[in-house]
């Protein structure tokens, strides 16, 4: 009865286990679904986050710029108004001087007509007369005739020097006038520019403020969905613990090749990195492993492919073409695809490039990607 109740014990186990395995290939398959989709999430934010930034930065470019062409109309708007207030007191003497000249000229005016008529009235009483023949000789007549004349003759030339004199003030004061009309013009279209570059840069500053808020607000987002991604990451740890392919594998591991071939690294973050590469460029794993997952994303229409090295566990987004499947065992510097085309949100430029990753066993180590192609 023994010997029967360890048998039935047995064919239990041999029984379950196909359906335990299968469990354990859902569970893992699931977990991988989840982190494919919080990588494509992650970058996302991340192309955002930078787009964002961008924006921000070009921002507050175009806010210093602002501002110098705020410092340089302000300095013209000075330099202007000191220019107007000088042809203000300008003008004010020319009117003074003019206002004295018009008074000059109505005396002498004044004094000509009484002149004329005082010279009328001698004439009609023979005083003018009676000047010239109470000279002593024809001497003294020629004089005091002479003299007369010289006197009209001064009258006359005064009357034309102030005449002359009004002409040129009233000239000047009518430049000084149209001088004073083009600056007023000047420096209202300068006062126009000046309060249209203010509103521009409060404009600037408040988009600087709102995209500061979504960037922070896209910075949060991205930290929540890499918290995720690391819980994520552990339970696919959990799932894939005991792998033996590619064991070899260590955090210590260095020297190896990039998984772009011919490629270069853009830019290091922690256990990510951006690798750009020719077009058509194969991707490579960088140990040997097992192909644990493959998937397509339905939106860049690219692949991702997760592979196994003992326990830890490598990712190759933004592949054009795969030539790998789920549960293949790969080979180090085996070819898993061709890199795929993505847009650089920095320049708008087309670009390929492949994003890469690297998860140890344990959630709480640290790993660079950087240090394992180190030479």
């Amino acid at each position: 009865m023994r010997r029967l109740a360890g048998i039935l014990a047995t064919l239990l186990l041999l029984l379950g286990a196909p359906r335990a395995a299968a469990q354990n290939t859902a569970q893992v398959n699931e977990q991988k679904r989840v982190i494919a989709e919080l990588e494509k999430k992650i970058a996302a934010q991340e192309q955002e986050i930078s787009k964002l930034r961008k924006s921000r930065s070009n921002s507050e470019q175009r806010v210093r710029q602002l501002a110098r062409q705020i410092n340089s109309r302000t300095q013209l708007l000075d330099a202007t108004e000191r220019e107007a207030s000088q042809l203000r007191r300008e003008i004010a003497r020319k009117d003074s001087v003019a206002g004295d000249l018009a008074a000059r000229l109505e005396r002498d005016r004044a004094q000509y007509a009484e002149m004329v008529r005082e010279a009328y009235r001698n004439y009609r009483h023979n005083n003018y007369l009676t000047y010239i023949f109470s000279a002593r000789d024809f001497a003294d007549v020629a004089r005091r005739l002479a003299m007369l004349r010289t006197v009209a003759s001064l009258r006359e030339q005064t009357l034309r020097e102030i005449r002359t004199m009004s002409e040129q003030v009233r000239t000047e004061q009518e430049e000084l006038a149209r001088r004073k009309e083009s600056l007023d013009s000047v420096t209202q279209r300068i006062t126009a520019q000046r309060a249209k570059l203010e509103r521009d840069t409060r404009n600037a500053r408040a988009s600087i403020s709102s995209l500061s808020k979504r960037e922070k607000a896209a910075l949060q987002r991205k930290e929540a969905q890499e918290q995720e991604l690391d819980a994520a990451i552990a339970a696919l740890r959990k799932l894939t613990k005991g792998n033996r392919e590619g064991a070899s594998f260590t955090a210590s591991t260095s020297g190896l090749h990039l998984p772009v071939v011919g490629g270069r690294v853009k830019r290091y973050k922690g256990n990510m990195a951006e690798i750009t590469g020719a077009k058509g460029a194969r991707v490579i794993s960088i140990y040997e492993g097992k192909v644990m997952e493959v998937k397509r994303n339905r939106i860049t229409d690219k692949y991702d492919v997760f592979v196994a090295h003992g326990e830890y566990i490598t990712s190759y987004a933004n592949l054009g073409t795969i030539c790998v499947e789920k549960g293949q065992k790969v080979g180090r510097d085996e070819t898993l695809g061709t890199i795929g085309a993505s847009v650089n949100i920095e320049n708008m430029q087309t670009e390929y490039r492949l994003v890469f990753g690297i998860y140890p066993p344990d959630p709480k180590q640290k790993m660079s990607a950087a240090n394992c192609f180190k030479r």
